[in-house]
């Protein structure tokens, strides 16, 4: 091989006149071994690299670039407080949510409760309306109705003899010593109207002042039936829903129960 002082060449002499020049041969140059500077001989066992080792070319390598600086220590601080910032965010929306789930199911809670209370009072006390409203209209209708009663009884005098007639059929037809207790200014009426009863059942008819009249009160052996007015209307205006007695005083249930029983 030649280096570049090798390509040098020596002037070649020109052919003679008419006679044409020889083609130039690029291995037909005879170089001197004065010209040779940095090469040897060739030695076939250079191949197996018996011989002497000759220096291998070198290709030149392109420069290798210089590793990019990494993240300057403000930039990682700064990017760990963007992450935490953005985890914070994330985890106080999260939170946020929760907490505002927990309070709408709280506050329904509250006012469920609150509406069932004011619903529950309103019942109440529209119940209490509707029994103090049927209370006035019942004791109206008895406080009508006992007018009534009265301006019959002074008109129509002669109804207790069905009265008196009814409670003696009442009793049973074992029954004996019976008595009929009536007002002495309803005594000659029943006297005259239930004579044949009377005599039927052998029952003696006797003037009484404490007996209202209109009404009578039958004894016997077996039992007593009180067909007083006071009585009658009692059960009447019970059936009304009023505690008001024949008089307009109210009447004591307990006491009732213990003149029914004492009536029987």
């Amino acid at each position: 091989m030649t280096n570049s002082s090798d390509r040098r060449s020596t002037p070649r002499p020109a052919p003679p006149p008419g006679q044409p020049a020889k083609p130039t041969s690029p291995y037909s140059r005879f170089i001197p071994r004065e010209e040779l500077n940095s090469f040897s001989a060739w030695n076939p066992t250079a191949l197996s690299g018996a011989g002497e080792s000759v220096a291998p070319l070198q290709r030149a390598q392109p420069p290798v670039a210089p590793p990019p600086p990494g993240p300057s220590p403000e930039d990682v601080l700064a990017e760990h407080v963007r992450t935490a910032r953005s985890g914070g965010y994330q985890d106080g929306y999260r939170d946020g949510l929760t907490a505002l789930e927990g309070f709408k199911q709280s506050y329904a809670s509250q006012v469920t409760a609150q509406v069932g209370a004011v619903t529950q009072a309103y019942n109440t006390q529209l119940d209490a309306l509707h029994q103090t409203m049927a209370r006035a209209l019942a004791v109206t209708a008895t406080q009508l109705a006992r007018q009534m009663v009265r301006s019959e009884l002074s008109t129509r005098p002669g109804l207790v003899v069905a009265v008196a007639q009814e409670a003696i059929d009442t009793l049973l037809l074992s029954a004996r010593h019976i008595t009929v207790r009536v007002n002495p200014d309803d005594h000659a009426l029943v006297a005259q109207g239930a004579a044949e009863v009377l005599a039927a059942r052998g029952a003696r008819l006797l003037s009484d002042a404490t007996v209202t009249r209109g009404g009578c009160v039958v004894e016997s052996d077996i039992g007593a039936i009180d067909a007083s007015i006071e009585n009658r209307w009692r059960r009447t205006a019970a059936v009304l829903g009023c505690d008001q007695g024949w008089d307009g005083v109210t009447v004591d249930p307990d006491k009732d129960s213990e003149a029914d029983e004492a009536a029987k």
